[in-house]
């Protein structure tokens, strides 16, 4: 999957993994986390999602995106006000709560995130292809080496019914992924057969969303 893929999306506003208000599950699984909150909390593949501005409530909030429109759009439809830098292969923009790495997720290095306490994962995972999880996961462990908890939001269905994205990423998936980690835990599991994923309807068979919460 080519990142001009991503930006065709952006450009003709096909954004239908959007969601409109923050996901359902992220107060209630906040507040049963923990995890260094010195660090900060890393949200890849971050889209405009209004998640960011929520958690900041809990800590500085840095996201990585590839879409420049994506950025833009998601300060300007808060009306809040934003500096850009251009750093290396990167455009930085910042905000007291939120910044963005607009670029290439696989291309950040660990100096420019800091020290991170959490990982938010809403609908990244589940944006790749089988080998690009794999190299996404990869890229993750060497962004946030160590003590750090992630919160992981999945979609499982029968994937013959569905070229994706977004993908069915299976639990066993996420456990073969993250064997690295310390633990992965099963927490939350929302049953979305024939109701809306974000703002798309899918025609399957079965539609779980599955949360995880995973330490290493």
């Amino acid at each position: 999957m080519q990142a001009e893929f991503w930006h065709n999306c952006w450009q003709q506003q096909r954004i239908g993994f959007h969601q409109s208000e923050i996901h359902p599950l992220l107060p209630v699984l906040c507040s049963q986390l923990s995890w260094d909150k010195s660090g900060a909390i890393f949200a890849p593949l971050s889209g405009k999602s209004l998640d960011l501005w929520w958690l900041s409530q809990h800590g500085k909030v840095i996201g990585a995106e590839l879409s420049e429109l994506a950025c833009q759009q998601f300060y300007q439809q808060q009306g809040q006000d934003y500096m850009v830098q251009s750093q290396h292969k990167f455009k930085r923009f910042s905000h007291p709560a939120v910044d963005i790495w607009q670029g290439d997720y696989f291309a950040l290095a660990p100096e420019q995130l800091g020290q991170v306490g959490l990982i938010y994962d809403r609908a990244a995972l589940i944006a790749l292809p089988r080998q690009m999880r794999i190299d996404y996961v990869q890229q993750l462990k060497q962004l946030c080496p160590g003590s750090v908890c992630m919160v992981l939001l999945s979609l499982e269905y029968p994937q013959h019914e569905l070229a994706g994205p977004p993908f069915s990423v299976t639990e066993q998936e996420v456990r073969q992924l993250f064997d690295f980690a310390a633990s992965i835990e099963l927490v939350a599991v929302r049953n979305l057969t024939g109701r809306p994923f974000a703002q798309r309807q899918f025609n399957l068979s079965q539609l779980l969303e599955k949360a995880f919460v995973i330490y290493w």
